[in-house]
């Protein structure tokens, strides 16, 4: 070989460390949180792993920072003054975009945006999970293999520490998001799909009440989530028949012209779409997510509900924008009808449900329709609009499953809404936050939902799709129903007498709740800095 030849091979192997410094921040403290769950007496791994994961938020948003201003880490000293890109001198990229690791992974402005998203939607959800307040000893077993009842399983369930080992699974699991949307070929996706998934699998399973149906909702979740990955592997398969290359932007363009029969490609994309609409929890690919929402613990049900989504929707985006946008054509009319059933479905059986935790996941079935609006339309005003509503859904999302878990009874959370009846005779604060956020899922002005269903509704009636939108308004309309019922019945019946009671909140928990609340108020009254940061840039290509 020759060294011309030797030096293109190096440089196209080279890695831009700082690009990927958030996530390997991550996926570093994730193996530290496996060793200080082996090592560290049991006594001590409560405060070492809270430590260590909201240290690695913190570190890993830092390092994003770093990587977005480079004068900053110029003037650390901790990189050399390079000359700017004249292509990005005007300021139309935060950063110029790269792609790493040989091609696998690309960070660009869309990336940086769901990262800082998803480090900032982790912090609340991790807060939720280290609570050891409302639920004495904390919400999680550690061995949930164990057969419900048994003299082992009441003996863990006894045991006064919180069990530690579902800080490592969410560590991973974030690692996993973080890779899976800035995924540049199918395979890695697939990969980063199988790292976030199989921790919240485990996790699901690991309720410390209510065990039988928690460990359901794990097999479920596992068994659906399993299939939806054959179709997702199967997929990559045809596709890679057609393109020759699992690279996402080989693929696009051998969609914008070639010779070779569509049937693969057209066969490859559906398959492929199933997987990711899957993980989306977008109907009626959502049969898993209103019994894995109602059966996980809480804080793991929030965990999911937030950071989930952004990561499933942010590589639906990638996608659909960078492979499949010279055939937008022939998938947007399937999509139409996807969104819409997602849509319907929401709307219609949230109005059906007596579990306040299985109306939010069908509410989350019926946004998942909403951003798919977004998603189909493959302009800047519909990237932007879309990643905003994935902050601003996610946040009040926490929030809402933070005062879920407020509202207990002699048996754990009480989740049926005739328990929720009074409740703002029993804690009228408790009340108007919960309705304060239901509203924003409503979608009422001067909240965040307000705000991010008229960036996602203005560019699809840009792009044409009025009548998509209209649809989408009155799905809108039949949703807002049931989170008025609730509304309703928490300040106009009468509590019973045997009703739950309102948990009075530790630090991490109340923390949890005001951060949801506050930024949920924020994007609703000044939302430009947000969509400004969404819409600065698009994918790299």
């Amino acid at each position: 070989m020759s060294v011309l030849a030797q030096s293109e091979s190096v440089e196209s192997y080279s890695i831009d460390w700082w690009a990927i410094s958030p996530l390997l921040v991550v996926f570093l403290a994730a193996f530290v949180s496996v060793l200080l769950e082996a090592f560290l007496p049991r006594s001590r791994r409560w405060a070492a792993q809270v430590g260590l994961s909201i240290g690695t938020l913190l570190i890993a948003a830092f390092a994003m920072i770093l990587y977005i201003n480079e004068d900053l880490r110029v003037g650390l000293g901790l990189s050399e003054e390079v000359p700017v890109d004249p292509a990005f001198a005007d300021a139309t990229h935060q950063v110029a975009p790269v792609t790493t690791f040989n091609g696998a992974l690309a960070v660009d402005d869309p990336t940086l945006f769901l990262w800082g998203t998803l480090l900032a939607l982790a912090l609340p959800s991790f807060l939720m999970i280290a609570d050891r307040s409302v639920e004495p000893g904390g919400a999680f077993v550690a061995q949930a293999a164990l057969r419900p009842g048994s003299t082992q399983d009441r003996a863990q369930t006894t045991v006064p520490g919180m069990q530690t080992e579902v800080f490592p699974l969410a560590l991973f699991a974030l690692g996993g998001m973080m890779a899976f949307l800035a995924s540049n070929d199918l395979l890695t996706m697939f990969v980063a799909l199988e790292v976030l998934s199989l921790p919240l699998y485990l996790m699901c399973g690991l309720a410390r009440r209510r065990r039988l149906i928690s460990q359901e909702a794990a097999v479920k979740y596992f068994l659906l989530g399993a299939f939806a990955s054959a179709f997702f592997l199967y997929g990559i398969a045809l596709l890679y028949g057609f393109a020759g290359s699992v690279q996402l932007s080989a693929i696009a363009q051998a969609t914008a012209g070639t010779d070779r029969s569509e049937t693969l490609l057209f066969a490859g994309l559906g398959l492929l779409v199933v997987g990711l609409l899957f993980k989306a929890s977008v109907g009626p690919f959502h049969s898993w997510t209103p019994d894995v929402y109602q059966g996980a613990p809480t804080p793991v049900t929030a965990f999911m509900a937030a950071c989930t989504k952004v990561a499933a929707f942010g590589a639906i985006l990638r996608v659909f924008s960078v492979a499949f946008e010279a055939s937008s054509w022939e998938w947007e009319g399937v999509l139409w009808a996807v969104a819409i059933a997602s849509m319907v479905i929401g709307a219609v059986l949230g109005l059906t449900q007596t579990d306040i935790k299985r109306m939010v996941a069908y509410s989350s079935v019926a946004h998942a329709g909403f951003l798919l609006v977004g998603a189909i339309a493959l302009t800047d005003d519909g990237l932007a609009g879309t990643m905003f509503y994935l902050l601003a859904y996610g946040f009040t999302t926490v929030a809402v499953f933070g005062v879920i878990t407020l509202v207990r009874d002699s048996d754990g959370e009480a989740t049926h809404l005739s328990k929720w009846a009074g409740l703002a005779k029993r804690s009228p604060l408790v009340a108007a936050v919960f309705s304060f956020l239901l509203l924003a899922l409503a979608g009422i002005p001067l909240t965040s939902g307000f705000m991010g269903k008229l960036a996602v509704f203005s560019a699809a009636v840009a792009d044409g799709m009025a009548p998509l939108v209209v649809v989408a308004l009155i799905a809108s309309a039949v949703a807002a129903f049931f989170y008025v019922r609730v509304i309703v019945l928490m300040y106009f019946s009468e509590p019973a007498a045997d009703g739950p009671t309102v948990s009075v909140p530790g630090a991490f928990t109340t923390a949890a709740i005001t951060l949801g609340v506050v930024v949920t108020l924020l994007l609703g009254v000044l939302p430009t800095l947000a969509l400004d940061w969404a819409g600065i840039g698009g994918f790299i290509s």
